[in-house]
């Protein structure tokens, strides 16, 4: 990296360190005990321009590379899981779908309302029967004259009831297995879609997370994204960039976790002198410390292979899941410096230990990404 990018990074960081103190950390409590997606800081996150870091900016972009974006995703995590959640799956999923994938038209349409902070997207995938199994799509899509019509459900959708467009996948020829599985626009105050359950969560509770019911949902022709047929292909490209994202939030969390365990362990004393003594603490920080350094070094690997132009499926499941494991190892440590005080709500580490978790199931659960990373060792050897 050289010292140009990387002194703009480090303003970039800076200036987004200090939004999220000011207009993030005061309420994530109260976001998360409500419930309480943050659509107005949303907006002003778009303001500054981190909901369109990673698009050109001719789609009112800010043209940034996926290893400031990651860092971006991480700065924020280290805040507010829930609020990093939100801005991936806006940002890797609904936005990056549509740059990828989308017609011309469809960005100029789309890509300045979503970089601006306008409006919001989701991307779904998901269903009740097709998790790990996402090629079991059983939602349809029907040609009708020059329309689609959509018939089915979308489960676990991020920024369902606060967004306003979604890439939705939906099988158009059932004969085809997974090439017969399209993606589609689908704008969220089309009469045919409405909300469905609001997720009650264990953890990531401000980060809005519904069900999507389609219900003869009637789409113009030029809906469609990408190929007929491509819409899965195409969804695992979108994963690997994805995946990279997940990566960046679990080390952030972790990264969170750890500098409340750090500064706690100094102020709280035991026998006579500070925790941060006592070797069983030390080494609890060591760890921690040594595994987050490395989770973001794979992350970073991960991103700049992308920025080059490399595949990265194998990569970026790597990212994910270290980073995903050792986030969890991690805010169980920090929980445990704390004692009984990580267990109440007064301390930060008691919400890292309940955001963390979805970071080892979305966007591919552990055990998926050491399929796909053994699938890519094993086609080496051929």
């Amino acid at each position: 990296m050289s010292s140009s990018v990387s002194s703009e990074r480090e303003t970039i960081l800076q200036t987004l360190k200090e939004f999220c103190e000011a207009e993030i950390r005061p309420h994530v409590l109260e976001w998360d005990e409500k419930q309480q997606f943050p659509r107005a800081m949303f907006r002003r996150l778009g303001d500054l321009g981190f909901l369109g870091t990673i698009f050109p900016e001719e789609y009112g972009g800010a043209g940034l590379s996926t290893a400031d974006y990651a860092a971006i995703v991480e700065e924020v995590a280290s805040v507010d899981g829930a609020v990093a959640l939100a801005l991936a799956a806006h940002t890797s999923l609904g936005s990056s779908h549509i740059f990828l994938f989308g017609t011309e038209a469809q960005k100029r349409r789309y890509l300045p309302r979503l970089t601006s902070g306008e409006w919001l997207a989701a991307w779904g995938l998901t269903e009740a029967e097709a998790g790990s199994d996402s090629a079991g799509t059983k939602t349809t899509a029907m040609r009708d004259g020059d329309s689609w019509v959509l018939n089915g459900s979308k489960n676990f959708i991020t920024n369902a009831s606060v967004g306003n467009v979604a890439v939705l996948m939906a099988v158009t020829d059932r004969t085809r297995g997974r090439h017969g599985i399209s993606a589609f626009l689908v704008e969220l105050d089309n009469p045919g879609i409405r909300v469905g359950k609001k997720e009650n969560k264990l953890g990531m509770r401000a980060s809005d997370t519904c069900t999507l019911v389609m219900e003869d949902c009637r789409l113009p022709a030029d809906a469609l994204v990408g190929r007929e047929g491509d819409g899965f292909v195409n969804s695992m490209k979108v994963l690997d960039g994805g995946r990279i994202s997940i990566a960046a939030l679990s080390v952030g969390i972790a990264r969170g976790a750890f500098e409340a365990a750090l500064a706690y362990s100094k102020q709280r004393k035991q026998f006579g002198k500070p925790i941060c003594e006592f070797e069983a603490i030390q080494f609890y920080l060591a760890e921690m410390a040594t595994d987050i350094d490395a989770a973001r070094l794979l992350t970073q690997r991960a991103a700049a292979a992308k920025d080059s132009g490399a595949a990265v499926p194998r990569l970026s499941a790597q990212a994910k899941l270290f980073a995903s494991e050792i986030a969890v190892k991690a805010t169980d440590r920090a929980l445990q410096i704390h004692g009984g005080y990580g267990f109440m709500k007064d301390y930060p580490v008691e919400k890292f230990y309940r955001d963390v978790k979805l970071c080892t199931i979305g966007e591919g659960t552990s055990e998926i990404q050491k399929l796909v990373i053994a699938k890519s060792l094993l086609a080496d050897r051929e």
